[in-house]
């Protein structure tokens, strides 16, 4: 009975509420929204927030606003920084899937980071909640990635995910429809941003923003060393002389900035390999270790892994996507949800 019922509302949702970007799938459509996870808040005289704008158009505006306009990332590192600003982003968003300002309450079923303690996945459940949900799932991330990514998971076999998005690294070992072995560590694309800012900042005097820095390691980021180096100019401002200035960039200078969170990456997957069953051990030797999320295109990424822990690694088919299409498809399949489904 419950299947039959959950399966007649068609408002259901699904949404991959990440640090970096959130995408929303409505129950049987597929992907209704992909945009970043930002919110502009504009301030009046009396101090009362009004959004301004939410997803793309925000971050559009980020480091660029006047005093009285905020553009606010709410999620960092895999969490809710902003409480209030993550209940409006969050009805925006469902309100923009169902195209009308009342709609009638759906079930949702986030996805969120393994590593999320009793609190966090509470004010995650009251966020949705609050934004006007009718009942909330959560699904763990290393879950939603391995479903995404097209893995056998109801399979007695091992099978190991990395899920490397905008505020964690997620990575577990699946194995008859349940995470055996897990683990999340806060180092991830925001991770790679920031190191690849302090490192032009030391290397070169030259002050960066964040977006400059993502746009670097989209276009010129590398894990390995590379037969052909890709080069980028790069605009900012000279923090000793104060003045505009522009410098080229490398392949091989990026490859420098990233090098600690790779490093990081690759220690958390050797702790989980060292920890996993015997039994299961074989099955990843042969199946090998599947990355998704957006660090997983990162050049190279795939073969840097793979030398640190002598095991085929594999891109997912558009690792970006993964976790968004796993969480949905655990909402089209409603044994597949209660299997996998976090409820407190």
């Amino acid at each position: 009975m419950f299947k039959n019922l959950l399966g007649a509302f068609s408002s259901d949702l699904a949404i991959d509420l990440g640090t970096a970007n959130t995408l929303v799938l409505i129950k049987g459509q597929g992907i209704s929204i992909n945009e970043p996870s930002v919110v502009a808040i504009q301030y009046d005289k009396h101090g009362q927030e009004h959004i301004l704008a939410v997803g793309q158009e925000a971050k559009d505006m980020v480091g660029k606003t006047p005093g009285n306009i905020k553009a606010i990332r709410p999620m960092k590192d895999g969490v809710i920084a902003d409480f209030n600003v993550t209940e409006m982003m969050i009805r925006y968003f469902i309100e923009k899937a169902h195209n009308r300002k009342s709609f009638f309450s759906p079930r949702v079923i986030i996805c969120v980071p393994y590593g999320l303690t009793q609190v966090e996945r509470k004010a995650v459940k009251e966020s949705a909640m609050n934004a006007g949900a009718r009942y909330v799932y959560l699904i763990e991330e290393p879950m939603a990635a391995a479903i995404g990514a097209g893995l056998p998971i109801r399979e007695p076999n091992g099978n190991l995910v990395v899920d490397i998005g905008g505020g964690t690294t997620e990575i577990g070992v699946i194995s008859l429809g349940g995470l055996v072995l897990s683990k999340s560590i806060r180092v991830a694309g925001d991770r790679f941003d920031a190191t690849i800012t302090d490192y032009i900042k030391k290397r070169f005097n030259l002050l960066v923003g964040d977006r400059v820095s993502e746009d670097l390691k989209i276009s010129i980021g590398t894990a390995i060393k590379l037969d052909q180096e890709l080069v980028a100019t790069v605009r900012g401002r000279d923090q000793v002389e104060g003045t505009l200035n522009s410098v080229e960039i490398t392949s091989e200078d990026m490859r420098e900035a990233m090098k600690e969170p790779l490093r990081e990456i690759g220690e958390a997957l050797k702790s989980v390999l060292e920890q996993t069953p015997p039994e299961l051990a074989g099955d990843i030797v042969e199946n090998g270790i599947v990355l998704t999320g957006g660090g997983a295109l990162i050049k190279g990424i795939d073969k840097y892994l793979s030398s640190l822990v002598k095991l085929p690694v594999y891109v997912a088919e558009d690792p970006l996507l993964a976790v968004a299409k796993g969480t949905g498809k655990a909402l089209d399949e409603i044994d597949l949800l209660q299997q996998t489904a976090y409820e407190d």
